[in-house]
């Protein structure tokens, strides 16, 4: 079955390349292939599955919606999926956080969140120019692509990518360089040859760029130089947020307020497209119609998603998550503890985690000998140099130190032996 891949389908196929196998049904923290084979998935289609793969709860509500005729497709029509959405959205995330924000449904991807955000930042603004990181990644259209840092991805536009300035991002130089002051000084100096940007898009976790975390003191002083400079303050929280780094939004901890906030992947909290541009109410000054898409009213993934929200109606979910994070973080850091030579340090917050490799290909070498064992997992980072983890949200314990073991011994196949017990290593 995998030659109709090969003879038929683009060279620019990626994931099936790493894991060629072909996949026939999924459950919760696990994939089965055609053979039967089972995979523990710590992957999680990139962030979009973070409640796991055809979660009992959200599937039953699509079944129901499906088989009673509900509106499929509706553009941004009204229809009672979408409103129900909303209020529930309201209810159980923005209301309880004091979060005053529209709702826009910008198209069914994240870069098209992301592409809304920056043409609406120019619009409030007037200015033309972004802000964007070392290390970012922010989707594949142009718009996109022109605050992302990845050269590889950058060069496949074909043209030259205008229009943004790019700032080292918390840490980049190292703990005794503050990126902050850096930024302030140029955006204050008339002649830095810096225009001044309409906004500041950033990640608070960069997933794809190595799981760089951004310091909670840097996020907030990041927040007070868009203020002090009139520039809006965009978060991606695509591949961060919807319970990812522990809390609904992955800035919550730092408590700031962006001006706009791009979600989508885990959004419809089923793998169905969808996404959600966030924005203050005084910057939403779209004209109707002014960006508009063919798929804004994908209403199978309003009804998931409404269900998801079931999740964040306690705190209870979130409780679940820390404990699921322990897990998984000790776990690493013994690794890196066992293997000194190999790993440099553990990075990540909440359920996305990474091995900071030190020796090249290693990440990508993990990730195979892992799925041999029946482990899913990606890399991250410019150079593949992170081997990266994101369990679904709801996995179960067991399945969860069942994957790590798996993990453990594809490291093991890899390296030998830990110098020391990782019982110990923590």
């Amino acid at each position: 079955m995998m030659e109709i891949f090969e003879n038929l389908e683009s060279e620019v196929r990626g994931y099936i390349r790493n894991f060629p196998v072909v996949f026939d049904r999924a459950e919760g923290a696990n994939l089965y292939d055609t053979d039967g084979h089972r995979y523990i998935d710590f992957f999680s289609g990139a962030g979009a599955l973070n409640y796991g793969h055809n979660h009992p709860a959200l599937k039953a509500r699509l079944i129901d919606y499906i088989e009673r005729n509900g509106i499929t497709h509706s553009l941004d029509m009204g229809s009672r999926a979408k409103a129900e959405f909303m209020e529930r959205f309201r209810d159980v995330i923005l209301s309880p956080r004091g979060m005053d924000y529209r709702i826009q449904f910008p198209g069914p991807t994240g870069t098209n969140s992301v592409e809304a955000a920056l043409k609406l930042a120019r619009k409030v603004t007037g200015r033309k120019k972004m802000i964007s990181f070392t290390n970012a990644f922010h989707g594949m259209t142009l718009g996109a692509l022109s605050v992302t840092g990845n050269s590889f991805k950058r060069n496949g536009a074909g043209i030259p990518l205008t229009m943004n300035e790019v700032m080292p991002f918390s840490g980049y130089f190292g703990e005794g360089v503050d990126t902050i002051e850096y930024m302030d000084r140029l955006l204050a100096d008339a002649g830095s040859g810096i225009d001044m940007p309409a906004a500041v898009i950033v990640e608070t976790v960069q997933a794809e760029g190595g799981i760089n975390v951004a310091d909670t003191e840097w996020l907030k002083q990041l927040e007070a130089l868009c203020r002090r400079y009139e520039m809006l303050l965009i978060v991606d929280d695509i591949q961060a947020g919807c319970g990812r780094t522990g809390s609904f939004f992955s800035f919550e901890e730092a408590g700031i307020q962006p001006d706009i906030i791009c979600l989508s992947k885990s959004i419809s909290g089923y793998g169905l497209p969808m996404a959600l541009t966030l924005i203050r109410p005084q910057h939403d000054i779209w004209d109707a119609g002014e960006h508009n898409g063919t798929f804004r009213g994908n209403n199978p993934a309003f009804v998931t998603a409404t269900a998801a929200l079931d999740f964040w109606e306690t705190g209870e979910f979130e409780s679940q998550i820390a404990v699921r994070s322990e897990i998984l973080r000790k776990s690493l850091i013994a690794l890196a503890n066992g293997y000194p030579d190999a790993f440099s340090t553990v990075r990540g917050r909440g359920m996305i985690q990474g091995l900071v490799c030190s020796r090249d290909d290693l990440a990508k070498t993990i990730s195979h000998a892992a799925f041999k064992r029946g482990l899913i997992h990606e890399t991250a980072g410019v150079d593949d140099q992170v081997a990266k983890f994101m369990p679904p949200l709801t996995i179960e314990q067991s399945e969860l130190e069942a994957g790590l073991e798996l993990l453990r011994a594809a490291v093991r196949d890899v390296l030998g032996a830990p110098h020391t017990s990782l019982d110990e290593a923590v």
